[in-house]
């Protein structure tokens, strides 16, 4: 998100970022939701830019995103929102809570470890070339509806407008790309998931989830 006038935090931050990375995609709506600007550099993953020797010194396990903010260099999503949470405390993602914390925490490690992973760039590319496409898509929807079950029973007695409450936290960072991501890339039927599909409806008319949305990215194929 541009800076704009009215208290955006000035900053020389720099994403590396593929725009249809949804690990990406959380960092994005996180920067947005803490109105802190910064450079978007593109990294191409199709084309293999994320091998290059300049890029493997940020992050040698060839992953995206990677955050710079000076000297520091942060890789891996959950890493990045959790320095980004220290460092820039502005809008808070994670509530004073302890169990509402605990809860976001665990919404974000269920996302990032248990789901995302298994629809990894690498892991459709190892599928594609041992088995059909059909049977791909048929691991990566069985992957993903097992982790949308554990969250449909794990929030549905924390829920309000958003998925612990009546604000945006680091939960919704995480869940919004990945809802998204399965049901435009993936097809997933989200009726299956009453809780997270109406808490889906408050996150996607977010402005900031918006902005940091792939189609929105000056790397983005048409």
């Amino acid at each position: 998100m541009a800076a704009k006038d009215g208290g955006e935090v000035s900053s020389k931050l720099v994403l590396y970022s593929y725009w249809q990375s949804s690990c990406s995609w959380r960092v994005r709506f996180a920067l947005n939701l803490k109105r802190i600007s910064y450079e978007y550099k593109a990294v191409n993953l199709p084309k293999g830019e994320q091998f290059t020797p300049e890029f493997e010194k940020l992050n040698p396990l060839h992953f995206v995103p990677v955050l710079v903010d000076g000297d520091i260099v942060v890789s891996d999503s959950y890493a990045i929102l959790i320095y980004l949470e220290e460092k820039y405390p502005q809008r808070a993602l994670l509530p004073a809570d302890c169990q509402q914390k605990a809860l976001n925490l665990q919404v974000a490690s269920i996302i990032s470890s248990s789901i995302q992973p298994l629809h990894m760039l690498s892991i459709l590319k190892y599928l594609e070339e041992k088995v059909g496409p059909q049977e791909r898509l048929l691991f990566v929807q069985t992957s993903i509806e097992k982790g949308f079950l554990a969250l449909e029973k794990l929030l549905k007695d924390f829920v309000g407008k958003y998925a612990t409450g009546e604000e945006v936290y680091m939960a919704d960072v995480f869940m919004a790309p990945q809802i998204a991501v399965a049901t435009e890339r993936f097809k997933i039927e989200m009726s299956k998931f009453p809780t997270l599909s109406r808490i889906y409806e408050s996150q996607k008319a977010l402005p900031e989830f918006v902005a940091a949305s792939p189609e929105r990215q000056p790397d983005a194929v048409q």
